[in-house]
């Protein structure tokens, strides 16, 4: 079995580059973990967020938004490929605010960004009244938020449904329960998976999320990278009560409030626990004290992947050329620049995105 790429890790951050390479022309064959595997495509909170992002490196901020302004282009032609719609709803997103000190904190650093930028960060504030007109469901506890104007959320389910239908639907081809043993290269890289199958192809995107952190070594890579619990809820499918995401909750398109994330280090166990969800559910309500009728029918665990700043990792393999490592937290945010612009970075076009601020040459001290 033969590629021009052989992409391991299914997941949205694998398929997005695989949709990317197919539409450019490329063969592409994609070695999807089992069941058993971690999945943060499965179990994140679907934003497609700008704000907060890059406040200790701008670069990361203009990427994020470079992908949040191509987010819409990407979901329409995923959806007219395939009949998928990822559900992308993007009319800004806030940070809510609890007291007048933290806000004006927040906004102090965003000023500092924006000028960084360029003054490209479109955002506002808005005092308690201010969003209540916006949000009628806000508490009186909070004090006010931060609007950014390119923020929004999608359905990553139906986001990853639509990108492994696409990737079949244009020519990929998409290999479930693969577990990667080996990786050889000579004329060209040769993938050997325990149940015996083989892949060969041109050149190799390692894209395996936290299942990269042991493969990674192996192909000359760093690939310091770690998990980090989040949780979160679900409640009964209501009728429309928010009109915009934030970082403690969003309704999804299906009526259900989706309230979340912790951040806990705590390894690679991706439990529950009374503990962080009553700790969540007590912020949701004092920010929307409606929530604290609906019912509650779901919750979960699962695990980021961060690097040790939190940054993406896109680097080609100094002892591997052709092989390259794609990891970053936000596969949600980024999937339309991993499928619109990612490519022309593989493929070393001349209008490739300059990423090497992104490269491991970061933690050559760590």
């Amino acid at each position: 079995m033969e590629s021009d790429y052989a992409i391991i890790g299914g997941g949205v951050v694998g398929l997005s580059v695989a949709w990317g390479l197919l539409q450019r022309g490329r063969s592409v064959t994609v070695l999807d973990g089992d069941d058993g595997s971690f999945r943060a495509s499965r179990g994140n909170f679907g934003l497609v967020w700008v704000q907060s992002k890059g406040m200790k490196q701008p670069a990361y901020a203009r990427w994020s938004q470079r992908s949040a302004t191509a987010w819409a282009n990407f979901a329409a032609s995923l959806r007219e490929a395939t009949g998928f719609d990822a559900a992308l709803e993007q009319k800004g997103g806030y940070d809510l605010h609890f007291s007048d000190e933290t806000l004006a904190e927040t906004v102090a650093q965003y000023e500092i960004l924006k000028a960084k930028l360029g003054g490209d960060y479109p955002y506002e504030i808005l005092g308690h009244n201010e969003l209540r007109r916006e949000e009628p469901e806000v508490g009186p506890k909070v004090a006010g938020a931060i609007l950014h104007h390119q923020d929004g959320h999608a359905n990553p389910l139906k986001l990853l449904r639509g990108l492994a239908a696409g990737v079949r639907g244009n020519g990929g081809t998409v290999l479930n329960g693969k577990t990667v043993d080996t990786v050889t290269r000579d004329s060209s890289f040769r993938i050997n998976c325990s149940d015996g199958t083989v892949v060969e192809a041109n050149k190799l995107v390692l894209a395996a999320g936290l299942g990269s952190a042991a493969l990674g070594p192996k192909l000359g890579f760093k690939a310091p990278i770690r998990p980090q619990r989040g949780q979160v809820l679900i409640t009964e499918k209501l009728p429309r009560i928010l009109n915009r995401p934030s970082l403690i909750a969003r309704q999804v398109d299906e009526g259900g409030i989706q309230i979340g994330a912790t951040n806990e280090e705590v390894g690679f166990n991706d439990k529950v626990t009374a503990k962080g969800l009553a700790g969540l559910a007590a912020e949701a309500i004092a920010a929307y004290p409606i929530l604290a009728k609906a019912q509650l029918v779901r919750s979960w665990g699962a695990l980021r992947v961060l690097s040790p700043d939190g940054l993406p990792i896109y680097q080609e393999s100094p002892e591997m050329p052709g092989a390259f490592l794609v990891t970053c937290h936000s596969g949600i945010t980024l999937a339309a620049a991993h499928a619109s612009f990612l490519p022309d970075w593989l493929e070393k076009t001349n209008t490739a995105p300059d990423l090497e601020v992104f490269s491991e040459d970061r933690f050559a001290l760590s």
